[in-house]
This record gives C-alpha cells, structure tokens and sequence, in this order.
C-alpha cells in the first residue's frame, strides 16, 4: 500500500515536472518581443514620413540643404545616412534658412516643398522641387520655383494632399506683411507648383494655450499643418500652437465636417484644447510639427514628432526625432495620447 502511495506521488511529481518542462520550452520558442527606444534621431526638428512599397523616407530640418533618409523599419532609423538631394546656391531668394522639408508623390513623380529665404526671416517663401525618377535618392532633381498664391505673403511649412480626387497644399502664413499671427492657410493645387485661386485661412490663434510665448514684438503661432485621415476616410487636420521657443509647443486639430469642402473654413471645426501636449513627468517639452505613417502591415497608425528634452531649449538643435503609436476613439476622433519618455523600450511598429 505505501509502495503505491509513493508510486503515485513519485508519477504526479513527473507530470508536474514534464509539464513545468513543456511550459519553459514553449516559453524559450515565443519569439521575443522587438523594442525600440526614442529618440529616433538625436537632433532634427520638423519630421515628415512618407512611406512608398516596402520603403519609409523621412526628412526633417537641417537649415542648410535638403536630406532624406530612407529605410525599411522606422524603429531604426538613426542607423542610416542621410542622403543630401539639394544643396542651395550660395546667395539668392531662396539659400538661407532652409526649413520643414517635406517628400510627397503625386502623379508618379516626387516633389520636395520647403520654406528658404535671403537669410531675413520676412522673405521666407515656399518652393519645391521635382524629381521623375522612381528613386528619390536619385540625382535627378529639377528646381520649379516658388509655391505662391497670388497675395505673396510670408509662406512655411507647406504639406500637400489629396482628398476626393483633388490636390491641395496647406501651409502656415502672414496675412499681412508684419509678423504678428502665422495662420494656417489652404488653397487649391493646379498641379504640384502651382496654386489654383485664393488662399483661404483656416485657422488663427484664439485660445490661450495658442498664444504661448507672444508679446513684445514675438507673434501668435499657428504653424507645421498636416493632415490625418482615419480608417474611416475623415478628414483632420493637425498644427502647432505657441511659439517654438516655448516649453508649450503643442498640437491642435481641426476636423473636417462629413461631406465637407476643404476650401470652406466653416466646414472645419477646431477642437478647443490641445490634443497632444508637453509631458514633465516624462521629461517631453513642446512636442509638436509632426507627421503620420502606418506601421509595415498597414494594422497600426503612428504618430512622428519632435520634443526637447529639457524645459527652456526652445527652437534650437536640441529638437529630436520621437515616433509612438496612435489610437482611435468611439467616435472616430484620433487618440495620441502622451509623449513617451525616451530610452524606454517601445514594441516597434508591427510587421517589422
């Protein structure tokens, strides 16, 4: 009787132990869990992302030429070079202060908007380049000139879209020529370089938390648009508020109403607080002039930014590049929650 006591112990111990066995090795085969740690770039303000193929290219502001990076997985990013397309001429309307670069494809040819001046910032206009090779690292850009409507009033950080089948460009300006408000304006595209009819403004700085850092000879800022559209095809529009030299640089979002004209300004609805905003306990300071790309697999929608470290490092080299995964709410309004903090291990995007 106790041979078959202890025969009984002795075979549930094995199971135990088989099975204990079993779960370590299932364990030991799950593959680990790929991670990613911002800061994608150390320095770089003004990220933009535009994804074609299998293939992420990524530009961002230098001040003195025009950059892109190219890779397979955004997650590692600061591992490749840079690939300069454009070195500006030495002197000239548009060789100084080389601003918000940003890479789009339209109608089988890239095109690279930027802003640029004389080296006086109330010059600052947009122009653009083409390049009709299939390969934008490739040497065959073609300078097209500025990007105007027919006021010619102080131009940044133009972002091109499409939406029901026409062009538009969006960008940040004066109405006047004093600076006292950077507005976001839009208008439509004849083509790629040019502007079809008048600018329409779409949004001024009217609450508070848009107005940081104005006063005594600085203005109000309402800069760095671009567009979000959702799994559902809604329209937003996302912009930074505040000065750059300030810890509260922030985003904001206009949404486009269901069935809305992008060039009616009543057809845009700003929501009015903030949707992505500085983060102290995570040591993120003015985030904000963003882009948007889809993960690998198209299942996950992400969100590339740039924030200091710091507070007080204003509009300097300290910006750096930081990318996190974004949501959607009930309602089909995005989620972006709160900067991450860096050198925190983040799953990289999915499918990478």
């Amino acid at each position: 009787m106790i041979r078959r006591k202890k025969y009984a112990v002795a075979k549930q111990l094995s199971i135990v132990f088989f099975g204990c066995s079993l779960a370590a090795i299932a364990v030991a085969q799950q593959p680990a869990v790929k991670t990613f740690t911002n800061p994608l770039l150390k320095s770089g303000a003004d990220p933009w992302v535009i994804q074609q193929g299998d293939t992420y290219y990524v530009t961002r502001t230098t001040g003195h030429n025009l950059q892109i990076i190219a890779t397979k997985k955004m997650s590692e990013l600061g591992k490749v070079q840079p690939v300069t397309i454009w070195t500006p001429p030495k002197t000239g309307n548009y060789a100084k202060e080389i601003w918000a670069p940003e890479l789009h494809y339209i109608n089988h040819s890239w095109y690279m908007y930027f802003a640029a001046d004389d080296g006086n910032n109330n010059h600052h206009r947009i122009y653009v380049l083409e390049n009709k090779n299939a390969n934008p690292l490739s040497a065959h850009w073609v300078f097209k000139g500025k990007v105007a409507d027919a006021t010619n009033k102080w131009a940044i950080d133009a972002s091109e879209f499409e939406y029901k089948g026409k062009q538009y460009l969006i960008w940040s300006g004066w109405a006047g020529d004093d600076n006292v408000s950077q507005n976001i304006y839009i208008a439509k595209l004849a083509n790629p370089w040019t502007i079809e009819g008048n600018r329409v403004m779409l949004s001024h700085p009217q609450y508070n938390w848009e107005k940081n850092g104005s006063g005594n000879g600085l203005p109000v800022v309402n800069e760095g648009p671009e567009i979000l559209k959702s799994p559902q095809g809604r329209l937003f529009l996302t912009y930074s508020a505040s000065g750059c030299w300030t810890d509260d640089y922030c985003l904001g979002m206009l949404s486009l109403k269901k069935g809305g004209n992008p060039l009616n300004a009543a057809n845009w609805i700003k929501n009015p607080h903030p949707v992505f905003t500085k983060n102290i306990t995570n040591s993120v300071y003015g985030p904000g002039h963003n882009g948007f790309f889809t993960s690998p697999d198209g299942k996950e929608d992400w969100i590339i930014y740039h924030a200091n470290p710091a507070n007080g490092e204003g509009c300097g080299g300290f910006r750096s590049a930081r990318m996190q995964k974004i949501s959607w709410n009930k309602d089909g309004t995005p989620h972006f929650g709160v900067p991450r903090k860096t050198d925190v291990p983040i799953p990289v995007p999915s499918g990478e």
